[in-house]
């Protein structure tokens, strides 16, 4: 399989490569990243999802069997990175699939989306809330065999390839190993389109629990 992972320097992403090694394509928007990717076993590709047209990234996902939306502005990042990152790339990339006539479209986003933020949140904490619930709309009206992944707060712990994933969760932590095992078994598992599943630490093999969903 060849998978195109957006934000491919990312802690998650990174990891997914790893895994997916020589199917993987991780795009990076910073040149001085693509040997961290390439050291993963995956390709690298550089493309800036804030700049590039769609006809560009239409080119770089034509012939996949998948894509991964694993972007995010980051820490540090304010308000307005939040609606061109978080949003943006998504919404750009699932364009670029649906044209392309790549079907498999998973993104990952977070425990909250689909929410208005609490009352006398963070205003960068509200905007990236406001960011991935805009850009899971966008992605469940598109003709696509789409799947929603909404990890609780992320650990760089290591991984126990034991979780919790369902439409809802109660609110806690997972591994970003986890995270990118359950990427990997979502791929594999075409019958979790079309869901949206909230993810954290639990009890239940990952491969097990993502093949009853």
């Amino acid at each position: 399989m060849r998978i195109i992972i957006a934000g491919g320097h990312g802690k998650i992403a990174l990891r997914l490569a790893a895994r997916l090694k020589s199917g993987a394509v991780g795009l990076v928007r910073n040149p001085a990243h693509v040997a961290d990717v390439e050291a993963t076993g995956a390709e690298a590709v550089v493309c800036d999802l804030e700049k590039a047209s769609l006809d560009d990234v239409v080119r770089v996902v034509e012939g996949a069997d998948a894509v991964v939306f694993a972007a995010g502005a980051g820490p540090g990042s304010g308000v307005p990175r939040k609606d061109t990152v978080d949003r943006g790339a998504s919404v750009l990339l699932a364009e670029a699939a649906e044209r392309a006539g790549v079907r498999r479209f998973i993104q990952i986003s977070s425990m909250g989306a689909g929410k208005p933020p609490a009352p006398g949140s963070d205003e960068v904490w509200a905007a990236y809330i406001k960011a991935k619930t805009e850009a899971e709309d966008d992605l469940r009206a598109r003709d696509l065999a789409w799947t929603i992944l909404r990890p609780g707060r992320l650990t760089d712990e290591p991984g126990t390839g034991l979780v919790r994933l369902a439409p809802e969760v109660p609110r806690g932590a997972v591994p970003r190993d986890d995270v990118a095992a359950v990427i990997v078994a979502l791929l594999d598992n075409p019958g979790t389109a079309h869901r949206t599943l909230e993810l954290v630490s639990g009890d239940t093999p990952v491969i097990d629990l993502v093949a009853t969903e």
